[in-house]
């Protein structure tokens, strides 16, 4: 694949999507072709996804919470992450894998199971986490639509295993209290990195 495949996560009110949306303009401005996409995708099992397991009122089982994230991550990459990045695309993904790990896996599901039936999904060139602490994040999504996973213990417990993967170097932390144009900086920095490298 000629393309390079670049993943942001971060809680919610982290700030990651404004972050890759603000990356692929900045990408956009300096002459890369940047293809921008999102989990659960706009496919048919994400669309599942948003009807049975956000906003409801009692959440499935987090096994079949996680195997429907993997079958939609499957889709996802065979009709749109794959063919951008055979185009030479920069592909910017918000939410992909560790948000399996850290969401399901704060619900009890073993992280070793999550990857081994995420075994067949490729890794992005670079994964960047957008941290904040709960608090921070649910502040920032005051007065907005509350939906299922906003909860603070629970995303205490996501925010721990997201930190537990930046420890073991699966990712790259950027803290995401700093102000926009500070966090997209760092993001910047990190990925033209990545993106020097492959040339």
């Amino acid at each position: 694949m000629k393309g390079v495949f670049i993943a942001i996560e971060g809680i919610d009110g982290s700030g990651k999507t404004t972050i890759a949306l603000k990356l692929k303009e900045s990408l956009e401005e300096e002459g890369f072709q940047v293809y921008y996409t999102y989990e659960p995708s706009k496919g048919p099992i994400g669309d599942i996804i948003r009807k049975h397991v956000f906003n409801v009122e009692v959440r499935p089982n987090p096994y079949i919470e996680a195997l429907l994230f993997a079958a939609d991550r499957i889709d996802h990459l065979e009709k749109e992450i794959i063919p951008a990045l055979n185009r030479g695309n920069v592909v910017i993904c918000d939410r992909y894998l560790y948000s399996s790990i850290a969401y399901q896996g704060a619900r009890g599901v073993p992280i070793n199971w999550i990857r081994r039936i995420n075994v067949g999904v490729i890794k992005p060139h670079v994964t960047v986490y957008i941290d904040v602490p709960p608090e921070v994040g649910l502040s920032r999504k005051k007065g907005t639509k509350v939906v299922t996973f906003e909860n603070i213990d629970y995303l205490k417990a996501v925010r721990s295993i997201y930190l537990n993967l930046v420890r073991k170097g699966e990712m790259i932390l950027v803290d995401g209290r700093m102000s926009i144009d500070e966090v997209l900086e760092k993001v910047l920095a990190n990925v033209k990195n990545i993106l020097s490298l492959r040339g």
